[in-house]
């Protein structure tokens, strides 16, 4: 049996899968791992034609001297005494766009799938072998992709420690403080001096204030209300007059106008 299949890989990376074990398994089409056991070992099964037959057995893949791989196989029928030994030798081919894998080998078989059509049997082989080297291409690249991150973590951490290296450096390049007892000389302009040694008079408003506030107690200026144009406005007064003086106009002007009206009468009759 002979059968290549080209992957877009380079031959390092299916090398470097070729040696995991645990990337063979999940490259091995429909492979159900057994707890406990090797790696490359469990459940498959193999659809030919319209039959399915279920294998428990283990592939072992090993490198050789020249450069190839041997991959032996040996599994046993799940339900039946057939037994199936594939005896295979991997070869990888680079080229520019990819790597080529070359299988080459034979393998013996009886049970079930003896019986079944060679052709069917053949185009189940490849397949199998077909779908085996696109997992292993996938495997492989997942892996160096995971790899290549987290050297891209490593290096990200060591950079942070070097930059936080760096602002340890520039903390402690930092001037040292004074001793005790320095003198420190500063710069003064005369206009200053002038401000600050010079008599000067009080302006207007402080010194009205200082008057306004001479004879009075500092409790008396604590307490004293504001007054000016902050001064509180009193809250208007209502003024109810008295009911008495409301009904004393009006009988006032009614005894005036009666005098009166006797007045003149006493002055006909006279």
């Amino acid at each position: 049996m002979e059968q290549e299949v080209f992957v877009p890989v380079p031959a390092e990376r299916l090398r470097a899968a070729l040696a995991d074990p645990a990337l063979v398994a999940r490259a091995v089409p429909g492979l159900q791992q057994d707890a406990g056991t090797e790696p490359v070992a469990g459940r498959l099964k193999v659809r030919v034609g319209g039959h399915t037959i279920t294998y428990r057995g283990v592939v072992r893949v090993s490198p050789r001297e020249d450069g190839a791989y041997a991959v032996e196989g040996d599994a046993t029928e799940v339900r039946g005494n057939g037994v199936v030994k594939p005896i295979l030798t991997l070869w990888l081919r680079e080229t520019e766009a990819g790597t080529t894998l070359r299988f080459e080998g034979t393998a013996s078989a009886d049970g079930r799938i003896a019986e079944l059509p060679p052709e069917a049997v053949e185009s189940t082989v490849i397949r199998l072998l077909n779908r085996f080297a696109t997992n292993l291409a996938t495997e492989a690249t997942q892996a160096t992709g995971a790899v290549e991150a987290v050297k891209a973590v490593d290096v990200d951490a060591a950079d942070a420690v070097d930059e936080a290296a760096d602002d340890v450096d520039e903390v402690d390049d930092v001037d040292e403080p004074p001793a005790p007892g320095t003198v420190f000389e500063a710069e003064v302009s005369p206009a200053g001096l002038e401000d600050l040694t010079g008599p000067g008079e009080p302006p207007a408003e402080a010194a009205h204030a200082r008057r306004t506030m001479i004879g009075r107690s500092a409790e008396e200026v604590d307490h004293a209300p504001p007054r000016g144009r902050y001064a509180p406005v009193p809250a208007p007064q209502t003024v109810v007059p008295n009911s008495t003086l409301r009904w004393a106009a009006p009988a006032a002007a009614l005894v005036v106008a009666s005098a009166i009206v006797v007045g003149r009468a006493l002055r006909r009759r006279g």
